[in-house]
């Protein structure tokens, strides 16, 4: 596991503080009162550490409960790709979070997360998680080793923290959809992706990261 500090809380202007009033007092009347003040509790333990093992704890406990029920526009599959929506920010505490659906053999390539701290739980159905290490860098290329495969079930929850953080996601089922839960320690508007070549090694590209506001 990864060790480090939390980068300090940006102050938020007042308008952020009102757009997250206004979105806490809607997930309120959905229900997500209680996911909301856990996840505020877990943040606010400062070092990171404690802060993605609170945050996946709270999630393995409420998604292996069935504790969280989505309303049903963040469980619609796009044809192109993974779905990517936003379900709450919360801009004092800098954390975001996201729910992403997957359809069937849908996937990621080979990415990190923008230097932030991440938690990502299985919210309905089956994920494969590939975890790889960084083995070398040169000449602007990289090369990794793959670190273990897992399936991850509901309730499973997984945390991340730079440098260790690169993985691939794919949905394991091959006939229906799944649902993930994915916290940041920020707002992940950009990663990097490695692009596997034929000699084994990757090339790192950069990718803008949008929400998809078909809710």
């Amino acid at each position: 596991m990864g060790q480090g500090w939390a980068k300090s809380i940006k102050p938020a202007d007042r308008t952020q503080v009102a757009e997250c009033k206004i979105q806490l007092m809607a997930l309120e009347r959905a229900g997500y009162a209680n996911l909301v003040n856990r996840l505020d509790a877990a943040v606010s333990l400062g070092q990171v550490d404690a802060i993605t093992e609170g945050v996946k704890h709270e999630l393995s406990d409420l998604l292996a409960h069935s504790a969280l029920q989505l309303p049903a526009a963040y469980w619609r599959t796009r044809p192109d790709s993974y779905a990517r929506r936003l379900l709450y920010r919360n801009p004092e505490l800098d954390y975001t979070a996201v729910v992403m659906t997957w359809g069937p053999g849908q996937c990621t390539p080979l990415h990190d997360h923008g230097g932030l701290w991440c938690v990502e739980g299985v919210v309905d159905g089956m994920m494969e998680v590939t975890q790889f290490d960084l083995a070398s860098t040169a000449n602007g290329l990289f090369a990794f080793a793959e670190r273990g495969r897992i399936q991850a079930v509901v309730g499973t929850a997984g945390s991340l923290i730079p440098p260790w953080d690169y993985h691939i996601l794919r949905n394991a089922l091959p006939d229906r959809p799944s649902v993930t839960l994915h916290v940041y320690g920020g707002d992940l508007s950009r990663c990097h992706v490695f692009l596997p070549r034929p000699d084994g090694h990757y090339e790192r590209q950069e990718r803008v990261l949008t929400y998809h506001d078909d809710l």
